[in-house]
């Protein structure tokens, strides 16, 4: 039977994680900040050893977070193939995957080296449904065939990291840069003879 003191208790360490978690999630989404658990710690309004016990350590509090994150980016990508055709889904994918990238830049080069699985698994899973998006572009004939698929892949993935790393200045040259990229993708038009 528990007491109260060992309810309290429990209730203080779900409320301790649930604010090293939203002071993790928050610091993500600001450029420049280095992720200690001493700053996480100070967002939080907790002691670095609280932080560290709510978790078991920064891997594990980055890896919470950062899935929590690319959770509902993953099914996004998932729900636009279910309701579009592939390439509609792959343009409109890409012009939210930027986003999501601009607004949190910085999760890439916190998480160089970290032991963070199930952030892994959410990255692979969206790799396996963007490559699904431009296999079926591909098959609809709207994507040229004539570029190994995961060279597409890994075009796309990286294109759009590189395009939101440069933080564009508007939502328009945005747009343009996703114009470019997927025309680049139609298949070649046959020249006519001469």
């Amino acid at each position: 039977m528990s007491t109260s003191g060992e309810r309290g208790r429990r209730a203080d360490a779900v409320r301790n994680r649930r604010l090293a978690l939203e002071a993790t999630t928050a610091l993500l989404a600001e450029p420049g900040t280095s992720l200690t658990v001493e700053a996480i710690a100070k967002k939080a309004g907790l002691g670095a050893a609280t932080v560290v016990r709510a978790f078991g350590g920064k891997d594990a509090l980055l890896d919470a977070a950062v899935s929590g994150l690319l959770e509902p980016v993953v099914q996004r990508a998932r729900d636009l193939l279910e309701e579009t055709d592939p390439e509609r889904a792959l343009r409109t994918f890409l012009a939210e995957l930027i986003a999501f990238q601009s607004a949190h830049h910085a999760i890439s080069d916190q998480l160089d080296g970290l032991d963070v699985p199930a952030t892994t698994a959410l990255r692979a899973t969206l790799v396996r449904v963007v490559s699904e998006m431009i296999a079926g572009a591909r098959q609809d004939g709207a994507i040229r065939t004539d570029i190994d698929p995961a060279a597409t892949t890994a075009l796309v993935g990286q294109t759009a990291y590189a395009i939101a790393r440069s933080q564009p200045a508007s939502q328009e040259l945005t747009d343009a840069f996703i114009t470019v990229i997927m025309d680049g993708l139609r298949p070649p038009v046959a020249r006519q003879g001469r």
